[in-house]
């Protein structure tokens, strides 16, 4: 007999060989009935396979979002199974389940178009009508998957069926008379496919490589009620709304160009919003004991073999030719010029921590094909700091570092959660060394406060880090700041202190990074905000609105007030109806419109308008500007309950 531990901690007693579905129904024949997969020690896996001794299971019925890879697996093969019926001689490639939803890979003769979508929904809506069709699982040979596929000319399975190790045991599945070469897991039947969608058609090279073949790769989604994936569409319509790169051209921010693939041209509406952040980073930083530096972005190659960058990082380098003797590189981290700069002069334990600042430019040679707006870029500037510190200071200058972070993402009304990303399989220093950082940043994140899950495995190449994630206001997740402790650079580069025995020691680093970088947070600011940014950030803060081309002169009277005060604002002096004028500011998500009529130029008055369509009525112009003045000095995110 074979054990399996339920949740609920009970055992369950099944045959030798029994599988989860058999552990199912041994339970109930309604519960094997509406199962869809199982948990087996935690890993999705197969109904279908035999269940290892002393097994701790879990049964994933119909319905439950655990399930949700394995219906949209499921339903992958059932899209592929519909283009091949509507296109025969289409080759296959692979097609699995991923976030949100599914793709599959095609070799088609003449490539399908976005109108074709529809026409394969209908022809997977007709398979499931002549159904439920059942997944049957087919173990095989590699040599008999060779044979089959290379039989049907399907090149692409044949290709994967070779990669396999000699001898290993290979699955089919199978579903209505379609079968692809798959490890699994599926649906026992077609039956609980009901609510899908093909959502987009792309360009994919097979096996990503450019020198091979264009595929074109069809994506959907599927959930298992359709209320559920209605209210996915809808997420993914506000996510289009809201694109960044989009509104970033409506709005006039900045654009991309062939000309320097992967880095931003910054638009002078745009840099207000670089200029913004930089200016919160500064007296953030000053009010925090961090001094400000600048480091070149060309260093000799030298430098990266004695930090350890090269051998971990050189693939993601832009490499110059020789140059006198010497080969250069354009830095892709800033913290080995931190390390310069400590090193320059001699340091005690009384000047330490030393907290070193900087808006560094640095370059990464990313593939084209991840590139994507400003979320990723090849020309980045990080807002980072390095800490130079003791081992005794460690902790308490993480907390500084969360507690700094804290403030930075309240700022913008961001959900902040943190990750403890700890050591990689390819890493530097020995196991006691990280195990000490590690339990130092998980001290320090208990000590703050943080609720935090740890993410085994993801930690820099030289240190463990905390990752802290955003949620944005429609529900998505960033990555955007790093917190890392790092004692192996300071080893590498010879950084040293002097104790107060008059021995010397190495510093502790603590590189962190809270905004990311500014290119990526201002990606994630325009769609979080969806273009329309509090008064305080907005690139023009207020639109001077007169009436008629004879109230120009009182137009500039408001507009240079505001500007004396400090605000950004822009007289709209065409001769166009006002109505008109209105549409094009809150087009242009302009906070706040003020309209002059006559009597206002008079009164020397203002009619105030808020973006969204709030009428405010008629205030004195000297109280609106000092008001407004108020709201973008304090970084408010909403206005106040007042007149302006």
């Amino acid at each position: 007999m074979t054990k399996a531990i339920l949740p609920d901690g009970n055992e369950l007693e099944l045959p030798d060989g029994a599988s989860g579905l058999d552990a199912a129904r041994a339970i109930g024949p309604r519960l094997a009935d509406a199962t869809a997969a199982v948990e087996v020690d935690g890993e999705l896996r197969d109904l279908r396979l035999p269940l290892p001794e002393g097994a701790h299971l879990k049964i994933l019925r119909v319905g439950d979002a655990d399930a949700l890879p394995v219906l949209r697996h499921s339903t992958a093969h059932l899209m592929a199974e519909a283009v091949q019926r509507l296109w025969p001689g289409t080759k296959v490639a692979i097609g699995p389940a991923i976030d949100d939803g599914f793709y599959y890979d095609f070799e088609f003769a003449e490539p399908p178009g976005e109108s074709d979508l529809a026409r394969i929904e209908d022809e997977m809506r007709a398979i499931l009508k002549s159904g439920p069709h059942p997944y049957e699982r087919v173990v095989s040979t590699r040599e008999a998957a060779v044979e089959r596929f290379a039989g049907e000319g399907e090149t692409y399975k044949v290709a994967i069926a070779e990669g396999l190790p000699e001898g290993e045991q290979v699955t089919f599945y199978e579903q209505d008379g379609f079968v692809d070469l798959c490890r699994g897991p599926h649906l026992q039947s077609t039956k609980p496919i009901k609510a899908f969608k093909l959502t987009s058609l792309a360009g994919a090279y097979w096996r990503g490589d450019s020198a091979n073949a264009m595929l074109t790769r069809i994506y959907g989604t599927a959930f298992f009620d359709q209320a559920d994936l209605d209210a996915h569409l809808e997420r993914i319509e506000e996510a289009r709304r809201r694109d960044h790169r989009r509104l970033g051209r409506e709005l006039d921010l900045f654009h991309l160009s062939e000309t320097s693939p992967g880095s931003p041209f910054w638009h002078p509406r745009g840099m207000v919003l670089f200029n913004e952040l930089g200016r919160l980073w500064r007296e953030l930083n000053a009010s925090r004991g961090y001094e400000e530096v600048k480091t070149p972005i060309l260093f000799g190659t030298e430098l990266w073999k004695r930090s350890g960058h090269w051998d971990n990082y050189r693939d993601k380098m832009f490499l110059t030719e020789q140059v006198e003797g010497r080969q250069f590189g354009l830095k892709p981290m800033n913290c080995p010029g931190h390390v310069e700069i400590y090193n320059h002069r001699r340091h005690s334990y009384r000047d330490l921590p030393l907290r070193l600042a900087e808006q560094g430019l640095v370059h990464r040679n990313e593939d084209s094909g991840s590139m994507h707006g400003l979320l990723r870029v090849r020309h980045i500037t990080q807002d980072d700091a390095h800490i130079f510190c003791r081992w005794d200071q460690v902790e308490e200058e993480v907390v500084g570092c969360l507690d700094l972070a804290s403030v930075i993402y309240d700022t913008f009304g961001l959900d902040v959660r943190a990750e403890l990303s700890t050591r990689p399989e390819k890493r530097l220093g020995s196991e006691e060394e990280w195990d000490r950082m590690e339990a130092a940043l998980g001290a320090a994140l208990t000590t703050a406060g943080w609720d935090y899950a740890e993410n085994a495995g993801d930690g820099a190449f030289y240190a463990p880090k905390i990752d802290l994630h955003m949620t944005d206001s429609i529900g998505r997740s960033w990555q955007v700041g790093t917190i890392q402790l790092d004692g192996w650079m300071p080893q590498r580069l010879d950084a040293t202190y002097t104790t107060s025995e008059d021995q010397l020691e190495r510093p502790f680093m603590i590189h962190r990074a809270l905004f990311g970088s500014f290119e990526r947070f201002i990606g994630i600011l325009i769609e979080h905000f969806a273009g329309a940014f509090p008064l305080w950030l907005a690139p023009v803060q207020v639109s001077v609105l007169p009436l008629s081309t004879e109230l120009r002169d009182y137009g500039d009277e408001v507009v240079a007030a505001l500007r004396a005060a400090g605000l950004r604002a822009e007289l709209d002096a065409r001769e166009e109806k006002v109505g008109r004028k209105i549409h094009d500011a809150e087009v242009a998500k302009v906070p706040v419109m003020l309209v002059l009529g006559g009597r206002e130029a008079e009164a020397r008055t203002v009619a105030v308008r808020r973006r969204g369509g709030v009428d405010l009525g008629v205030s004195p112009l000297d109280a609106v500007v000092a008001s407004l003045a108020a709201e973008a000095q304090s970084r408010a995110l909403a206005a106040p309950d007042a007149t302006a």
